[in-house]
């Protein structure tokens, strides 16, 4: 069954980069959501196996950690794994404090620690 990713507040080139990513690494789908409002409608409406949120938004430059604080305060989403992409490790270690997994920045895309730590969820099962 292919994993689904929602990936959200990636402006287009950083989406595609993301997506090409995980198509190719994982064979995922990917999703993309603008902000909370989409975001969560898809979550609620959809099956996801893991959500990506930029640490800025790109329609607004709101705060991406609000967004996984939002999944993770509600009892139906909290259970879907979150992960904050951006490269500075205090907003990782910030992201983890509300819920969400160890994530990685857009200069991590290709390196081989952030396939692993995605490959715990979007890895074929057997």
């Amino acid at each position: 069954m292919t994993k689904r990713v929602l990936d959200v507040g990636n402006c287009v080139p950083d989406h595609a980069a993301i997506r090409g990513m995980l198509q190719s690494q994982f064979q995922a789908e990917v999703v993309q959501a603008d902000g909370p409002s989409d975001a969560l409608a898809s979550l609620r409406h959809e099956p996801f196996d893991l959500v990506l949120v930029n640490r800025k938004l790109d329609q607004d430059y709101s705060d991406g950690l609000d967004i996984i604080k939002q999944i993770k305060a509600d009892a139906r989403l909290k259970s879907v794994p979150c992960m904050l992409i951006t490269n500075y490790a205090d907003q990782q270690k910030a992201a983890v404090a509300v819920g969400a997994e160890y994530g990685f920045g857009k200069k991590e895309l290709h390196d081989q620690k952030t396939h692993e730590r995605l490959a715990k969820f979007l890895a074929p099962e057997p």
